[in-house]
């Protein structure tokens, strides 16, 4: 009598050793931390392991034991946002722990409301007053939302008068900001960069593609950067400007991200 092949869905996929893992180790962490009696269900006969059996959770959590079995082994199974959520309420985490979850698993939880819907805290946009260095907020699309005097004085044709306010529209379309930002071929493709590696999670929202694909048409330097596929981080530095007024200035850049406000970027910089 011949064998039949397993069904597909139950056959489990290979062991991933990466974002997987860590999400699975994670998972199984806090399992074991909890106890029965604080998810009311009775302590049970004696126990080999520490917290709550793998089928306790995924009774609680509505899924199968197998494909709860196979997230905490770290296979790279599909977890939907909302069985994410079912597990956060089951383990109990914390508001910390349960953004650390979303994060591992590169998903957006579905309890947050879109930060990008919600207006800057006041209190960020009055901080950038007091601050005696230019400094200023950045939103998801990298328009400015607020800007203290010594930023205005320093970014002539972007932060003083009546400019737009995006600053990859003034650094790609602005002809001023070719003179004002030294080396500026280097320094505007490390910008093309770090917003692609910044925009990724709403790389396909409108107003994202919308600046892109206007960008793209206006600026063939812009354009040819981006299809460059670079990616990097915004970790700041060195940087050099030729001054209408005071001539060559270096500044050291820091970026601050707010709490709980990862599209918004407060940016600092400090003469050297």
């Amino acid at each position: 009598m011949m064998n039949r092949p397993p069904s597909p869905e139950l056959v489990a996929p290979p062991l991933d050793a990466t974002p997987a893992r860590a999400l699975g180790d994670f998972i199984r962490a806090h399992r074991e931390r909890l106890s029965p009696q604080a998810v009311g269900l009775p302590p049970g006969p004696r126990r080999r392991t520490p917290g709550l059996r793998r089928e306790e959770v995924a009774q609680l959590c509505g899924v199968s034991p197998t494909w709860y079995t196979w997230i905490e082994q770290g296979r790279p199974v599909s977890a939907s946002a909302d069985a994410l959520a079912r597990i956060a309420v089951a383990l109990q985490l914390s508001r910390a722990e349960r953004a650390y979850l979303f994060e591992l698993a590169a998903q957006r939880d579905p309890a947050e409301p879109d930060p990008a819907a919600a207006d800057a805290p006041a209190r960020l946009l009055e901080t950038v007053q007091l601050i005696d260095a230019p400094a200023y907020v950045l939103d998801r699309q990298w328009n400015a939302l607020a800007w203290n005097a010594r930023a205005a004085d320093l970014f002539v044709g972007w932060l003083d008068d009546d400019h737009d306010r995006n600053l990859l529209r003034f650094t790609f379309t602005e002809p001023g900001a070719r003179e004002l930002i030294a080396d500026w071929e280097p320094r505007a493709r490390r910008l093309a960069a770090e917003f692609r590696a910044d925009s990724i999670r709403h790389l396909n929202e409108a107003p994202t593609r919308t600046l892109i694909d206007s960008l793209s048409a206006a600026s063939d330097a812009f354009a040819r950067f981006w299809a460059s596929q670079d990616v990097g981080g915004r970790e700041g530095g060195r940087r050099e400007f030729n001054h209408p007024r005071h001539g060559r200035i270096v500044y050291d850049q820091m970026t601050f991200k707010p709490a709980h406000r990862e599209d918004l970027k407060l940016v600092v910089l400090v003469r050297m």
